[in-house]
C-alpha cells in the first residue's frame, strides 16, 4: 500500500478554505487545494489521505462513488445526503474542532490500512504465505505484523508456546528487512551454561579466562549488519540480563577480557514461551529489559487454536519433508478430521514429528485414521480386513508349515510366484501320507494344519517338552514355535 501523504481540499469559499487549511496545518497535515468543476474520478499521481469537500459544484455522493479507493469528508451542509455513502467518513460541521478533525483523520487512516488489496500488490505476501502457512485470522494477523515491523529496526519479542514456530517468525522478519543480506545468528539462551553465556554473546580475548587459548568473536559480533535471535530469553540468568540491557541501551559492547568498545550494529529479535510479566513479579526477569525487548510483540497462536489450518499445513509440511528425505506420505480426509480434534501440546513441532513417523511406517503411502498412533485417533477407526482368494490362503498355509527358519520371506515368495514349486510340495505331502488323493478331494488348509499340529506335538514329546530342543527338531526358531503353540493351544498334559 502507498502511504497517503496529502489531504485534498475542495472549497470555493476563501475564508472557509483558509480556516480548514489552518487547522490541518496546525496538526501537521499537508493540504493541497484542487478544483472540481464536475463529478468524476480524481486523477492523482499520489494517493491522498482523504478529500475534504466543502462548498463546491461537485456532488459529493457521486464523487465518492466514482472514487471508492479514497475516503471523503464532508465540510458543508449541502453534502449531508452523501453521508450514506460508505467511503464518506463523516462531516466537519460549521465549527471546526481539533478532536473532531483528529478522529476523522484516524478513520481515513484506517480506511487505507484495512482496505482489501489484490495479493499481487504486496511483494512479501506470497513469501510469507509459504513460510507461515495457514488461512485463519490468527496466522494472517501474524503475517501482517511481520510485514509492518520488518522494514524498521525495532526490537521484536515473539511470544508463544514451544513448537509454534517462533524462530520461523524471527527468520521471516530478517528476510523481509533491509538487513536481509546480513547474517541471521540464533542463540538459545537456555542451552548455554550461565558461566559461558557472556563469552558466547560478546566473545573473549586470548587469556581472558582458563581455556581461552584464542581470541574469539561472540554472537553479537558475528551478527553485525544482520539480526541476532535470542531464543528462550526467559532462561537468561539475571546477571547476564543486566549486561544485555546495557548493550541495548548504549549499542556498544566489549569482549570478555577487553576494554575496547565495539559498536553493536545488530537488530534484536527475542523469543520465549515463558510468562515474562509473571517472572518480573517473581523477581526472575528485569522489568527494564522486558520493556526494551517488548517494543513490538508478536504472539504466535498455538496449533489447537487454529486447527482448521491443519488441512493446508499438512501438504506443505509433507512437501518440505519429502524434499529433504526423498519420501512422502498422504493423509485421508478422515485422518485429517481426526487430527483437527487433537489438542497438539507440541504444536507444529509435534505435527512435523507425526509426519516423519508416518512417512517411515507408510513411505509414499496413504494414512487413514486406523494407521495413526492411538492418541491421534479421535474418530471411529475401523481396520481394513481384505478378503483373499482361496488360492492365496492355501499358499499361505503352505508357507506357514514349510517356510525356512532362516528366511521365511524367500520361501513365501517362492510359493507365491512358482506354481510348480507349490505342486511339488503337494506331491510330497501326498507321498508322505502313503495314500492317493480321494475322489471327493480334501480340505487342504485343514489337512495342513492337522499335519503341523501333529508334527509339533511329536517334536515336543520327543524332546520332553523342552521348547528349544523341539524347535531344533522342527528346524524353526524357538519364538516361532512358541507362537504356534499359542495358536494351536498346545500344552503339556499333566500325568
Amino acid at each position: 500500500m502507498v502511504k497517503p501523504q496529502k489531504i485534498y481540499l475542495v472549497e470555493a469559499t476563501p475564508e472557509r478554505c483558509r480556516e480548514i487549511e489552518t487547522v490541518l496545518t496546525f496538526v501537521g497535515e499537508s493540504v493541497e487545494r484542487i478544483d472540481l468543476a464536475s463529478e468524476g474520478k480524481i486523477d492523482t499521481h499520489e494517493l491522498p489521505l482523504c478529500v475534504i469537500a466543502g462548498d463546491c459544484e461537485a456532488d459529493l455522493a457521486a464523487l465518492a462513488k466514482a472514487n471508492p479507493h479514497i475516503p471523503f469528508i464532508s465540510a458543508h451542509q449541502k453534502h449531508e445526503h452523501a453521508l450514506k455513502v460508505s467511503n464518506v467518513i463523516g462531516g466537519l460541521g460549521e465549527t471546526i474542532q481539533y478532536p473532531t478533525v483528529a478522529q476523522l483523520l484516524y478513520y481515513c487512516q484506517e480506511y487505507h490500512r484495512q482496505k482489501p488489496l489484490p495479493k499481487s500488490k504486496s511483494k512479501n505476501s506470497k513469501r510469507l504465505m509459504r513460510t507461515l502457512v495457514g488461512q485463519g485470522r490468527a496466522i494472517a494477523h501474524v503475517r501482517v505484523m511481520i510485514e509492518q515491523v520488518a522494514d524498521t529496526d525495532a526490537n521484536v519479542l515473539v511470544l508463544g508456546e514451544s513448537g509454534t514456530g517462533k524462530e520461523v517468525v524471527a527468520r521471516a522478519i530478517h528476510d523481509l528487512s533491509p538487513r536481509a543480506k546480513g547474517p541471521f545468528v540464533p542463540v538459545n539462551c537456555g542451552a548455554i551454561p550461565p558461566e559461558l553465556l557472556e563469552s558466547e554473546l560478546f566473545g573473549h580475548e586470548k587469556g581472558a579466562f582458563t581455556g581461552a587459548i584464542n581470541t574469539r568473536k561472540g554472537r553479537f559480533e558475528l551478527a553485525q549488519g544482520g539480526t541476532l535471535f535470542l531464543d528462550e530469553i526467559g532462561d537468561m540468568p539475571l546477571p547476564m540480563q543486566v549486561k544485555l540491557l546495557r548493550v541495548l541501551q548504549e549499542r556498544v559492547f566489549e569482549r570478555v577480557g577487553s576494554s575496547k568498545q565495539i559498536n553493536a550494529d545488530v537488530r534484536i529479535v527475542a523469543a520465549t514461551h515463558r510468562e515474562l510479566e509473571q517472572m518480573i513479579i517473581d523477581g526472575k526477569f528485569r522489568e527494564d529489559l522486558y520493556y526494551r525487548l517488548n517494543v513490538f510483540p508478536i504472539e504466535m497462536p498455538a496449533l489447537r487454536e487454529r486447527t482448521d489450518d491443519i488441512a493446508v499445513l499438512l501438504p506443505e509440511l509433507v512437501a518440505r519433508f519429502e524434499a529433504q528425505n526423498g519420501v512422502g506420505v498422504r493423509f485421508t480426509d478422515k485422518a485429517i478430521e481426526s487430527l483437527k480434534i487433537h489438542q497438539w501440546p507440541g504444536n507444529i513441532r509435534e505435527l512435523n514429528n507425526l509426519i516423519e513417523r508416518m512417512a517411515i511406517m507408510h513411505p509414499d503411502g496413504i494414512v487413514d485414521v486406523y494407521d495413526l498412533p492411538p492418541k491421534y485417533q479421535h474418530i471411529d477407526a475401523v481396520p481394513v480386513v481384505p478378503e483373499y482368494p482361496e488360492e492365496v490362503l492355501e499358499r499361505q498355509a503352505l508357507n506357514d508349515i514349510f517356510a525356512s527358519s532362516d528366511d521365511d520371506n524367500d520361501n513365501e515368495a517362492l510359493l507365491e510366484d512358482d506354481d510348480e514349486g507349490a505342486e511339488t510340495v503337494l506331491q510330497e505331502i501326498q507321498l508322505s501320507s502313503g495314500q492317493p488323493l480321494p475322489p471327493e478331494g480334501v480340505n487342504l488348509k485343514d489337512m495342513l494344519s492337522d499335519i503341523e499340529v501333529d508334527l509339533i506335538r511329536q517334536a515336543l514329546e520327543q524332546s520332553e517338552w523342552v521348547v528349544a530342543r523341539a524347535a531344533e527338531l522342527l528346524g524353526m526358531r524357538r519364538t516361532t514355535l512358541v507362537e504356534k503353540m499359542k495358536k494351536y493351544q498346545l500344552v503339556r498334559e499333566e500325568s
